[in-house]
């Protein structure tokens, strides 16, 4: 089976967020899976692909791609990444750009245009290539055109007759719905201009056209899958249409790179440590940690950590809420950017607390991994969550998560307050500041009976979070397409 992984970021190659992570670990997956003959991985190529870590080689020639009713010319540059063979796909006019979507003023005002030109690119890119995928897997509204083609303007086209293909919906707040005039220059034939179809308030929405014509519709964690059919809070306007699909709609959980996230190998932290260890590890860790940070030394105050996009989704502003009346109680570390006004608070909140709170405006990976280890708790109150990495990687760490119970959260996060031998974690049922402060108050009283919270960590230390079930999810899909 040959397999077309294609996605508008992959680590470790461009990076804004999760679906980097995710794209980048289900490629080395496939590659290396039984009954996989041949897996490619198809990006842009962006001004700083790979930051000069990786060697690119240019395939001979080029081919046109048909954009707004004119020829671009596309090139392909190609990487080895131990198994994955990543195919990049060159344009300056639409790729050579400081930012991968987005420039100092906002979002690129021809984000339409460039990922008409990227979906085109990619299944003209195969044909130039002469590599037949059995399975195109897409990722987000960005590749969302890609089934829409194959099941319209390629229906005819032999060289794609056997191709499946699978989308998979990774935040679906983020649709790429633009105008009218975007479906012009995706050049669709104006019969699919229905709303069965492509149409979608009298313009284009990436995301819905991907859910009318892939195979299948993947999300990231069974709950979210449930909750974007269940109304607009969730689908956020695509709830009519995924219930339509409900059949074809499967929830399949994220995984982590167990091999970059293993408190016992990390080079970033203070001292390394397992499940059997943690006890001296972890003190070890946040003592350290706060000498750095200038917090008060004490191995015995809870440290609560949060490393985190800024914005009202993650419920940031929750916990700065909250935190005021627990700063001398515990101490709190923040890590992050984003919007401006949850900016200033946590600047306020370090200000009026020194040797009690840090924030770290920025994103450093060395400082995400310290915290990791040296935290005893880790705040994600998400309003919604399709499926998180954060607290996958925090239990793994051994620092207990406080979530709020929704999409991959919920499926990750196991609190039970009359069996906290059996948990792993907290939860909240509904995101608020009282909730909040209540959940923070009863960690502090389990704190205080270390028998009590070391069950607790080692049960989410023992957690099998890794890529394996997974992936293994995908393949069968993959299989199961295949065999029509």
């Amino acid at each position: 089976m040959k397999i077309l992984e294609v996605a508008s970021e992959a680590f470790p190659f461009c990076k804004t967020g999760g679906l980097a992570d995710v794209t980048g670990a289900l490629s080395r997956f496939f590659a290396g899976a039984d009954g996989i003959s041949e897996m490619v991985l198809f990006l842009p190529k962006y001004r700083n692909v790979g930051g000069g870590a990786f060697s690119f080689k240019a395939v001979p020639g080029s081919y046109v791609v048909p954009v707004s009713g004119r020829l671009e010319k596309a090139s392909l540059y190609q990487a080895q990444w131990g198994k994955v063979t990543v195919y990049f796909v060159e344009n300056q006019k639409y790729f050579d750009r400081p930012g991968l979507y987005r420039g100092p003023r906002g979002d690129y005002d021809d984000n339409d245009e460039r990922f008409i030109f990227f979906s085109r690119a990619v299944l003209e890119g195969a044909k130039f290539l002469g590599f037949k995928p059995d399975i195109i897997h897409c990722n987000d509204w960005q590749t969302g055109l890609i089934p829409a083609y194959l099941k319209t303007l390629y229906m005819i086209d032999a060289f794609f007759a056997k191709t499946k293909t699978v989308f998979t919906i990774h935040n679906i707040a983020y649709q790429g719905m633009f105008g009218q005039d975007t479906f012009i220059k995706a050049g669709f034939n104006w019969m699919d201009f229905t709303p069965d179809k492509l149409e979608f308030y009298g313009g284009l929405n990436y995301m819905k056209a991907a859910i009318i014509f892939a195979d299948f519709i993947t999300t990231v964690s069974p709950t979210y899958s449930l909750e974007i059919q269940s109304g607009a809070d969730f689908g956020k306007g695509l709830e009519g249409v995924l219930k339509s699909r409900s059949e074809k709609l499967f929830g399949i959980l994220n995984g982590i790179d167990t091999e970059i996230w293993d408190p016992a190998t990390d080079t970033f932290i203070y001292r390394g440590y397992d499940y059997r260890s943690f006890w001296r590890g972890k003190p070890h860790c946040k003592k350290s940690f706060q000498k750095e940070l200038g917090l008060k030394e004490d191995k015995n105050s809870i440290l609560a950590g949060c490393v985190s996009r800024l914005d009202w989704q993650k419920g940031i502003d929750l916990i700065v809420d909250a935190s005021w009346d627990f700063t001398d109680k515990m101490q709190f570390v923040f890590l992050g950017v984003g919007e401006a006004s949850i900016t200033e608070a946590l600047k306020n909140l370090a200000q009026k607390n020194p040797g009690r709170v840090a924030f770290i405006n920025s994103f450093d990976e060395e400082m995400a991994h310290k915290i990791y280890a040296s935290c005893d708790l880790f705040l994600m109150p998400s309003r919604f969550e399709p499926c998180g990495l954060s607290q996958m990687i925090a239990m793994r760490y051994g620092t207990l998560p406080i979530v709020n119970a929704t999409g991959g959260l919920r499926d990750t996060v196991f609190y039970d307050q009359d069996n906290l031998n059996g948990s792993n974690g907290f939860s909240i049922p509904f995101p608020s500041v009282d909730n909040l402060k209540s959940i923070l108050g009863r960690a502090i009283s389990i704190h205080s009976s270390k028998e009590l919270w070391n069950a607790m960590v080692r049960n989410a230390m023992k957690g099998d979070y890794s890529w394996t079930k997974s992936a293994q999810e995908y393949l069968r899909l993959f299989r199961l397409l295949k065999g029509r």
